[in-house]
């Protein structure tokens, strides 16, 4: 089993677990439902062991800072051995780049939202700014062993890939079992 965490693309072989109900994420639910309910921070629903690959674009940032250690556990322990975590936040080293640089207020108060969270919801805060270094200390400290930055996961269209100031403003990360 694959499991796409808060996305909205269906695609062949994944799964779609949400916290939110199709209606409350802005799903269709007669085009997009959901297969599981559920946090990520809670993964108890799946067994040890039983899932080949987790996506989770623009999620952990919404993860309370004190718990990403036990999240990422959780993470790990459902993963197959050499299991994938795909994991894309926003990369706080590009945005304070972008912030400082770019003048324009609309545009500055934009990157500001990609830092802090879009605030359009209660599930719309950020609790915690990535760059790789605290990234990759996370992920080895739940036993992650191999861990690959790349430029692009080519799995969905979504805010993985999301350039609005011509680079992109996500750190990926694959990591593995």
């Amino acid at each position: 089993m694959k499991i796409n965490i808060g996305g909205m693309e269906r695609k062949e072989g994944w799964k779609i677990m949400n916290i939110q109900t199709g209606g409350e994420a802005g799903f269709s639910p007669n085009k997009n439902e959901i297969d599981f309910i559920g946090d990520i921070t809670d993964l108890s629903q799946f067994d040890d062991n039983s899932i080949e690959e987790i996506y989770a674009s623009h999620i952990i940032e919404h993860v309370p800072q004190k718990q990403v250690k036990e999240t990422f556990k959780g993470i790990y322990r459902v993963l197959k051995d050499n299991g994938k975590f795909y994991v894309s936040v926003p990369d706080m080293d590009i945005l304070c780049r972008l912030f400082l640089s770019i003048k324009e207020p609309k545009a500055r108060f934009h990157i500001m939202r990609m830092m802090f969270g879009g605030q359009t919801d209660k599930y719309d805060f950020h609790y915690f700014g990535w760059n790789i270094l605290f990234l990759k200390s996370y992920l080895i400290g739940a036993g992650f062993k191999n861990i690959e930055k790349v430029r692009t996961f080519s799995l969905f269209e979504d805010t993985s890939d999301y350039a609005p100031y011509g680079e992109p403003i996500s750190l990926n990360v694959i990591a593995y079992k």
